[in-house]
């Protein structure tokens, strides 16, 4: 998909069509000294493979009107978040492969922030000692009120008419990472799924930094801390970012992901 082309994104799967054979009768027996030939049906047919089903297709404006004229990046993100923010907070270089990965790095292991498409919170993630054991503080929490603010200041409507306009650009850039018969719009959706079934922690989160071998110590050793319980550390990486952002902004995400999820799914921006 070019990155003029803007044309209506709409996939029907095609289903497994199965064929049906005729088996035919064998012919009437012959003398008894030659044994009666035994019909050999033809080998089924092998259907082809079928596209991968779209389950939330994205239809990118084609009417004529500055609300369906192509937006280069820069553009976009300006339009929605103002200069200075856009200057301040996002990377523009790459920024269509940028968020791709991120949105796919955060429903597994690891988001590396080498690749994020915005720039990290400011300062360095923050334990204390409590009962001898360390939790995460309690201020930590407001590194990322930026971040909260940002997306619950933005009018959520008109960033997903945006994201319909850009679609082109982050479909290319999501085959281009290694998805060639994937649809970026669906891995969106999955992944907002996951984080909001991240689980809601009352109390401290204990945490710990695993033991580091060698003379070489990292010199951000505060990136490599983990959750004492196994379970919220086998979380995905977005997960496990929102429970760092403490519970009164997890909370504030969810609700913000929630109508994010209802605005890309809508039957308004499939048309």
């Amino acid at each position: 998909m070019k990155r003029a082309s803007y044309v209506i994104v709409g996939a029907l799967a095609l289903g497994l069509i199965g064929a049906a054979w005729l088996w035919q009768h064998a012919p009437a027996p012959t003398p008894p000294t030659a044994p009666p030939p035994v019909a050999v049906p033809p080998p089924p047919a092998v259907p082809a493979p079928s596209e991968p089903t779209v389950k939330h297709p994205v239809d990118v404006p084609v009417a004529p009107g500055p609300s369906a004229a192509p937006l280069d990046v820069d553009a976009a993100l300006t339009e929605l978040f103002g200069r200075k923010t856009v200057l301040s907070m996002f990377q523009l270089q790459d920024f269509p492969r940028r968020f791709v990965a991120t949105v796919d790095n955060l429903g597994r292991s690891r988001a590396p922030a080498g690749l994020w498409p915005v720039n990290p919170a400011a300062g360095a993630f923050t334990v204390e000692r409590q009962d001898g054991v360390d939790v995460i503080s309690a201020d930590n929490g407001l590194r990322y009120t930026p971040y909260v603010l940002l997306i619950e200041t933005v009018d959520l409507r008109q960033a997903v008419a945006v994201y319909a306009r850009l679609y082109p650009l982050l479909q290319q850039a999501y085959e281009d990472i290694g998805y060639p018969k994937r649809y970026f719009n669906d891995r969106l959706v999955e992944v907002i799924d996951q984080l909001l079934a991240t689980p809601e922690v009352s109390g401290p989160l204990e945490v710990h930094l695993p033991t580091i071998k060698g003379p070489m110590q990292p010199a951000r050793s505060w990136v490599l801390y983990e959750f004492d319980d196994p379970a919220l550390q086998s979380l995905s990486a977005g997960q496990k970012i929102l429970l760092r952002m403490g519970p009164v902004n997890e909370r504030r995400m969810k609700a913000k992901l929630a109508e994010i999820r209802r605005l890309v799914t809508a039957e308004t921006v499939r048309r």
